[in-house]
């Protein structure tokens, strides 16, 4: 059993433990909230009110986790959904589709930014206008949402733009680049018809994707960009009560005075959504699956490493499919992978090995295709990895140096200038024994029995030789 199986079982059964702890952890896992955590089956006696908690940079599994719960909600018949929102942001796709979902629910939701010190930037900021209530906590701030572009190199600075143009004093905006204009005007449209739906303050949500600007709680209530400030949940239900808001087109006033608050926790469907889509983790997955199916192909019968590096690529696809995945990148990872495996099946002293470690380093530095906070591939992990690649490309350059100046041990040439012995006499041909093998060989001179000869020439599987300077003694 060698090193490399040992630490691929070793793998397996990580993997084995965290998709045990995935399934099981939430049915084992003790509720130490004091708000009760609403299960699938309950039975609900009273008014139940549901909370649910976004926390963290905004993408596919959070979509996922507020679908399935406002979906829930629903049979549960629940009185009105709070959101309760601390986020730097996230992807525009999964925050279009929370947004939509929100919009169509005949539950009002309310947008609660806290606890305190919280904030709601960038995709937070959207999906606080598009709650029927929004509401934050003292000490919390929202705004900065202006999109952040996709993909490219940061620009310089450019002199000309250090002046406004215009009677308003503002900045003109990236005026030589069409792409970036397109995308904040989308982004204004959108948000100012957010704004418009829920009667709140478009032209300061106008300047938050311009401008980047942002407010603190008490500034947004002035504003009219927020309905009011509550300190907690307990608080919120107090000042939600009696106020009446448009649900998927129906008017539904609020009666939360004495509601029970109920709260849904992410499912393991999600939290295994939310590991496997984090650009590090689908890195890591990527590379071990295809690490695995490499060791797997070159020593066939293997079956963990291609277990493994199987199930680890195909979650790395998945995860891929809902990232802003640049797919020059991931070429360029492999690319850099089949250069480095090329140096080990043809040798080029460093050409393919070099450029193997570029092509990967660059590949992995540009997979992800965005500048969103938290969506990009730790550094130290690239550096980490393409060592790794590096020192096995080194390995097997050292090894095939070393090969180089290693004797031949096998073949024909081998063979040659080996020493043998005569098993019999004979003139012209008869048998010899060298390196413990008989063969058949043929002389120009009578050769006596134990003789030392000399293999000068191979034609296939007759020797030349010629006499050796003594004979082996009996």
């Amino acid at each position: 059993m060698n090193t490399a199986y040992l630490w691929w079982r070793s793998v397996m059964q990580l993997v084995v433990l965290l998709t045990i702890l995935l399934f099981a952890g939430p049915s084992i896992a003790k509720n130490d909230d004091p708000v009760k955590t609403l299960q699938n089956n309950s039975v609900v006696n009273h008014a139940i009110g549901v909370w649910l908690d976004i926390d963290g940079v905004i993408g596919p599994a959070v979509h996922d986790y507020v679908q399935r719960s406002l979906a829930k909600a629903q049979e549960q018949q629940a009185r009105v959904i709070i959101l309760r929102i601390n986020t730097p942001g996230g992807l525009d796709v999964s925050m279009r589709n929370i947004i939509q979902d929100i919009i169509a629910s005949p539950i009002p939701v309310v947008g609660y930014v806290a606890p305190s010190g919280a904030r709601a930037a960038s995709a937070g900021t959207y999906i606080l206008y598009a709650s029927h209530i929004a509401a934050m906590s003292p000490a919390t701030n929202l705004g900065a949402a202006t999109p952040v572009k996709i993909g490219g190199l940061p620009q310089l600075p450019d002199p000309a733009r250090e002046k406004p143009t215009d009677q308003s004093g503002e900045l003109p905006v990236a005026q030589d680049d069409a792409m970036t204009r397109k995308v904040i005007n989308d982004a204004v449209a959108y948000i100012r018809g957010l704004a418009e739906m829920r009667g709140r303050n478009a032209d300061w949500a106008e300047q938050a994707v311009r401008a980047g600007v942002s407010l603190t709680a008490s500034d947004a209530l002035k504003e009219n960009v927020i309905d009011l400030i509550a300190t907690d949940l307990d608080d919120l239900l107090l000042k939600i009560h009696g106020r009446t808001v448009s649900a998927a087109g129906e008017e539904v006033t609020l009666a939360t005075q004495d509601l029970r608050l109920v709260r849904i926790e992410p499912d393991w469907r999600a939290r295994l959504l939310a590991v496997i889509t984090d650009p590090s983790i689908a890195y890591i997955l990527m590379l071990i699956g295809i690490y695995g199916l490499i060791l797997e192909f070159a020593n066939p019968g293997t079956i963990v490493a291609g277990v493994v590096g199987t199930i680890s690529l195909l979650l790395a696809l998945f995860a891929f499919q809902v990232l802003p995945v640049n797919y020059a990148g991931m070429a360029l990872i492999f690319l850099g992978i089949a250069f480095m495996l090329a140096e080990a099946f043809a040798p080029s002293f460093g050409a393919l090995g070099l450029g193997g470690i570029t092509a990967f380093a660059i590949g992995s530095v540009i997979l992800i295709d965005t500048d969103i906070p938290g969506y990009g591939i730790s550094l130290p992990l690239i550096v980490t990895f393409t060592l790794l690649s590096a020192g096995v490309c080194i390995f097997i350059l050292g090894m095939a140096l070393k090969a180089r100046k290693r004797p031949v041990v096998t073949g024909s040439e081998r063979m040659l200038h080996s020493v043998g012995e005569v098993m019999e006499d004979f003139d012209r041909e008869g048998w010899v024994r060298v390196q413990g093998e008989q063969w058949r060989a043929r002389t120009h001179s009578p050769l006596k029995a134990r003789q030392r000869v000399k293999v000068t020439a191979m034609h296939g599987l007759l020797l030349e030789v010629e006499p050796g300077n003594d004979t082996l003694e009996s």
